[in-house]
């Protein structure tokens, strides 16, 4: 179902696109845009890995230098026949954990020194069956393509407003400004869902990797609560990538949060270990 919601918002978003994009230039205007968002894209793709793991100084380390991590990862990683990553921590009170890498052969582990310091070791296995989730899922790939194709819709709005739409003259004024404002709104909130649906996607991977689903939704109640306790200089692009939203908030941001909500996502770890 996860899958299927993912594919739905995608078809969503790639219609908002296309109805902005026939605006403002028809369908050259379109494509210019959207080649323009891919380059950035692609870039991203490529070297995002190695941005934020140096954004958040995150160092490698060794099964030498933290053995019970290391093993732990190597250990779902052998189960879900995966390659095995590159392990980091970084150093960060706030416990949380992220994957990253352009796909499994590329792929990093990052975790907080916090999580450590908090988790139980059934805990911690369940927070990076959920990482090695998204390395197996791609999940990467299919968060790069919605951010390509929600920019390529700001893209469009940006030079609908500068330069007006392919036939100004036909074109109420009011709609013209309504959809300006709305259509990158409305891509956002797609791209968000997205995000939270890889999320459900990866909770539910990680706790058939590991084989115990309370596992990993005991971490989540725990990261959940110490989240809103210890505060992260966390950047907002980089927040959907982390196990808990490292930011916090009520009231109309959820409508953007990159996470769903906990209770939620705790519920359905629970159902599933009673085999529901």
């Amino acid at each position: 179902m996860n899958t299927v919601k993912t594919i739905l918002l995608m078809v969503l978003l790639s219609v908002i696109l296309v109805t902005i994009g026939g605006f403002v230039g028809g369908r050259s205007g379109m494509m210019i845009a959207l080649f323009l968002s891919f380059a950035m894209n692609f870039f991203g793709y490529w070297f995002s890995d190695k941005m934020v793991l140096k954004m958040y100084g995150a160092q490698e380390v060794s099964e030498a230098d933290a053995p019970e991590l290391y093993r732990i990862v190597r250990s779902l990683a052998t189960r879900a026949q995966l390659p095995m990553p590159k392990v980091y921590i970084i150093n960060e009170d706030q416990p949380n954990a992220f994957a990253t890498g352009r796909n499994p052969e590329h792929a990093a582990v990052a975790v907080t020194g916090g999580i450590m310091d908090i988790l139980s070791r059934d805990e911690l296995e369940g927070v990076l069956a959920h990482e090695l989730a998204h390395v197996k899922h791609r999940d990467i790939l299919v968060g790069t393509i919605a951010a390509s194709i929600a920019g390529a819709v700001t893209s469009l709005t940006h030079l609908a407003f500068f330069f007006g739409g392919r036939d100004d003259e036909g074109m109420n004024p009011v709609a013209m400004i309504i959809m300006i404002i709305v259509a990158p709104i409305a891509a956002m909130m797609v791209q968000m869902a997205i995000s939270r649906s890889r999320e459900f996607g990866a909770d539910e991977g990680g706790a058939e990797m590991c084989g115990r689903p309370r596992y990993l939704a005991n971490a989540l109640r725990k990261l959940d609560m110490a989240s809103k306790q210890i505060p992260m200089d966390a950047n907002p692009s980089t927040a959907h990538m982390f196990i808990v939203s490292p930011l916090f908030g009520g009231g109309f941001s959820k409508l953007f949060s990159t996470h769903p909500p906990m209770e939620e996502r705790i519920a359905r770890l629970e159902a599933m270990a009673g085999g529901r």
